[in-house]
């Protein structure tokens, strides 16, 4: 008997609907046997956003990697989009930290972002008119009109960070997650993203954003601060507080008027 269970564009069984963007459960997260983070439990919602907040080292670069599918969980559960990591490629962006193989090919910044629309195709298959538009777009967006035929390894450290965010959203996914985008980029393109990603929320989409920004995970509707482990979880005006600032960086922030106006070292306390 045939299947009445309706299918996605590559052919296989669509999952059912989920309230959810990200499910974890007891998660931990690490490298081999080694343990990073231990027992991460979140719920993020479609259309929100979501922060991890930690120093370097701290285990948002490894739980990021874990969500994207490039990592293995230790142990715990994982969903994402309603199924398992990269269940579903083409519905979930990730731009990392580190871009090796960009820099190994000759290639122009326009064929960095392209290289987004491949999860769909495949890396034989060929870009239609909405590809490229989703592109064009994307350019525009985090302006690079004007050096999208140079060659990747010409731009400076700023310009690749924007062709990389860039790249992200010219995928068009569901689930956006976000290492550190804001390093090395201006104001205006940090504002820039930062907008984009509040509109990509109203329309559904949910991004997740690593950062060492204490003002940008307050703009977020959850917060995660991770120090090797979990130091506190849940909404940013809830968990951004001196004391839980002070066991994720050893300082503490002040606030005015609900906003970190000011960040300081806490006397007679070091920074792991």
């Amino acid at each position: 008997m045939g299947s009445n269970r309706p299918e996605n564009r590559k052919g296989q069984p669509v999952q059912g609907p989920s309230k959810a963007a990200v499910t974890t459960r007891a998660l931990s997260v690490g490298y081999g046997r080694e343990t990073i983070v231990a027992d991460i439990n979140l719920i993020l919602p479609k259309g929100e956003l979501l922060a991890l907040v930690g120093s370097n080292g701290s285990g948002k670069t490894t739980l990021l990697r874990t969500i994207a599918g490039l990592l293995k969980p230790i142990s715990g559960s994982l969903e994402v989009l309603g199924g398992p990591p990269l269940a579903q490629p083409w519905r979930v962006a990730y731009m990392g930290q580190f871009h090796p193989s960009s820099f190994m090919l000759p290639l122009r910044a326009i064929e960095v972002v392209r290289m987004s629309r491949f999860a769909a195709h495949g890396l034989l298959g060929r870009l239609t008119a909405e590809d490229e538009k989703a592109v064009e777009e994307a350019i525009d967006l985090m302006g690079l009109g004007g050096i999208a035929m140079r060659p990747l390894n010409t731009l400076s450290g700023g310009q690749r960070q924007r062709v990389f965010i860039a790249q992200a959203f010219a995928h068009k996914a569901e689930l956006i997650l976000l290492d550190e985008p804001a390093t090395n980029i201006d104001a205006s393109s940090r504002e820039t993203y930062r907008s984009h990603v509040r509109d990509l929320a109203k329309r559904g989409v949910s991004t997740i954003i690593a950062t060492h920004d204490i003002e940008e995970a307050a703009a977020c509707d959850q917060t995660l601060l991770l120090a090797h482990r979990v130091v506190a979880y849940g909404k940013g005006e809830e968990v951004l507080t001196a004391e839980a600032l002070l066991s994720t960086f050893g300082i503490v922030g002040k606030y005015k008027e609900g906003r970190i106006v000011l960040v300081e070292r806490e006397h007679g306390h070091g920074c792991d």
